[in-house]
């Protein structure tokens, strides 16, 4: 059973880009055995590339 998205949702440009994060980091996400059935994991690290990203981003953000 697939969950109706509103129609109106579609066209929004936050929406949009909110979902195509969400979606991109899917594959990533590891669930713990231990906790299967609380629905707790770890998000896998998309390597190098991301944390120097992420470092690059935080220093262009500071005044």
């Amino acid at each position: 059973m697939k969950p109706e998205i509103d129609p109106k949702l579609l066209d929004d440009p936050l929406f949009r880009e909110l979902m195509e994060e969400g979606l991109a980091m899917q594959d990533r996400f590891s669930a713990e055995p231990v906790y299967a059935r609380t629905g707790k994991g770890y998000l896998k690290s998309a390597g190098v590339a991301e944390l120097q990203r992420a470092k690059a981003n935080g220093k262009e953000k500071r005044p």
